[in-house]
């Protein structure tokens, strides 16, 4: 199965490749081969492009999970200290009203093999490999994307090369690991945290757990795939600005504005007479008008 997703991703970063170099062909400025970096970030604009109907049912998906708060605060009000019962009920709710608390983790499950086999196929530019024809390659397009380099370090190299490698592959690093917190922070702020357990879990899991992953993760990324998850992280940034500020999310209920305090002698004033026939102010402006 991921022998299918390898040669599917190389199939994409290869089209775009031909695409570019066409485009730009032999261009090296600032000791970097634009044709195989634009390749990388136009890979994962056709990747986002794909799951943008996936990412449109997480968001509606968040919002009915938005939706059912109210319900979740009454059930586990209602069922605290039963935890069993607390979840069948949960699972009922969620099975009656159509929603997934888990739909809002699709679009990551998702992208996770293709996050894999981009890793698989930049790593074997930077260490070499004797089968250099390996998913739908040539041996000069192999070549020719394990010299390829972004300002002079070959998109192959990783932070423990050393040297300029270390510096652009840190810099780039940290970029990553605070762009996927501020996409993650970006969604709840919006959204707000869910009453679900499971689904308040899986918030912290994306919001704390992934970035602090990546911190010892991604000393062993090459810097091509650094610059991949960047560039999804950008894209998902402004995909979500968008998505959010054209559908916002609906304002939670349960909380009533506070009344204005009134003043006791202008209420004492305003109040009506004992004995006093009821007036119809709009009979009596009516009556003003025609005389």
């Amino acid at each position: 199965m991921m022998g299918l997703i390898y040669s599917v991703i190389s199939w994409l970063l290869l089209a775009w490749h031909s695409v570019w170099a066409k485009i730009l062909p032999g261009v090296n400025f600032l000791q970097t081969n634009w044709d195989w970096i634009l390749a990388i970030i136009f890979l994962v604009l056709t990747v986002r492009a794909v799951l943008f109907p996936l990412f449109v049912k997480q968001i509606r998906s968040q919002r009915a999970m938005q939706a059912l708060q109210p319900q979740l605060k009454e059930l586990q009000a209602k069922h605290k200290g039963d935890k069993e019962t607390l979840q069948r009920e949960m699972m009922e709710l969620y099975r009656r009203e159509k929603a997934n608390p888990l739909m809002g983790c699709l679009p990551l499950v998702l992208q996770m093999p293709v996050f894999i086999a981009v890793f698989h196929i930049l790593k074997r530019l930077g260490t070499g490999t004797s089968d250099k024809t390996l998913y739908g390659w040539t041996a000069a397009q192999f070549d020719s994307a394990a010299a390829a380099k972004l300002f002079g370090v070959s998109i192959g190299a990783t932070f423990r090369d050393g040297g300029r490698a270390a510096i652009l592959c840190g810099i780039l690093g940290i970029v990553m690991i605070a762009t996927t917190y501020m996409t993650s922070r970006q969604m709840i702020l919006k959204t707000g945290w869910s009453e679900d357990p499971t689904q308040k879990t899986m918030q912290k899991l994306m919001l704390y757990g992934i970035p602090a992953t990546l911190i010892i993760s991604a000393v062993a990324f090459p810097l091509g795939l650094i610059i991949y998850w960047t560039t999804t992280n950008l894209f998902s940034l402004g995909q979500q600005m968008w998505v959010l500020k054209k559908y916002p999310p609906p304002k939670m209920g349960g909380k009533v504005e506070p009344k204005q305090p009134v003043d006791p002698e202008v209420a004492k004033a305003l109040a009506p007479k004992v004995g006093a026939k009821p007036t119809n102010p709009k009979r009596k402006s009516v009556k003003k008008n025609v005389g």
